[in-house]
């Protein structure tokens, strides 16, 4: 699979995310965990390192949205509410499987030379592509590892960690296939179908 054409699958999930139940994104994940077992154990690394952005999502839209209170009592949060907050909370847990299912699927270098297939493009608008990718890949490198015990103290402290990054990038660009536009097409349709649902 082209890298690019695995972006635009992704891309075409996470929006499709957004249109669908419970339902939809069950499927989602149990297709995403078959086709690639190995994201599961990234997804519920993921899922471990969004449990605080989880929690405060759930309780912002439990007790911010208007509807009838939770047994009756004033400081609860509503109905509403609450249905509201599984809703968003499971969506963007069905996210992170799709994140997981690319970073597995395409690993560190797919990645990037998916983005630079991507971005090709905007290269016609003025971008200096070369540059937005080796920033962006200094970022996907950074979020593969878990900052250290206590180093967003360092960080406030103005004693920023120094990494050891790369120093070279090299880009391995596969030719894009039939199978590739068969794939993007089927998703594009799908992102269509569920939204026109």
């Amino acid at each position: 699979m082209h890298p690019s054409s695995a972006l635009i699958i992704w891309l075409a999930a996470v929006l499709g995310i957004q249109f669908v139940g419970y339902a939809g994104m069950a499927l989602l994940c149990v297709g995403v965990l078959l086709q690639t077992p190995a994201a599961a154990k990234r997804w519920l690394a993921y899922t471990r390192r969004a449990r605080w952005l989880l929690l405060t999502l759930w309780l912002i839209l439990a007790f911010n949205t208007p509807g009838e209170a939770f047994l009756d009592a004033a400081w609860a949060p509503t109905y509403e509410g609450i249905a509201e907050a599984n809703l968003q909370a499971v969506r963007l847990l069905a996210i992170l499987a799709c994140l997981a299912w690319v970073f597995v699927r395409l690993g560190h270098d797919g990645m990037v030379a998916g983005l630079w297939g991507l971005l090709q493009p905007l290269r016609m608008a003025g971008l200096d592509v070369e540059r937005v990718v080796v920033r962006l890949s200094l970022v996907l490198e950074n979020l593969q590892t878990s900052p250290a015990r206590g180093e967003w103290r360092k960080m406030l402290a103005a004693e920023p960690p120094v990494a050891d990054g790369r120093e070279c990038l090299h880009l391995s660009l596969m030719p894009w296939t039939s199978r590739d536009t068969l794939r993007v097409v089927v998703a594009c349709a799908g992102l269509m179908g569920v939204v026109l649902l």
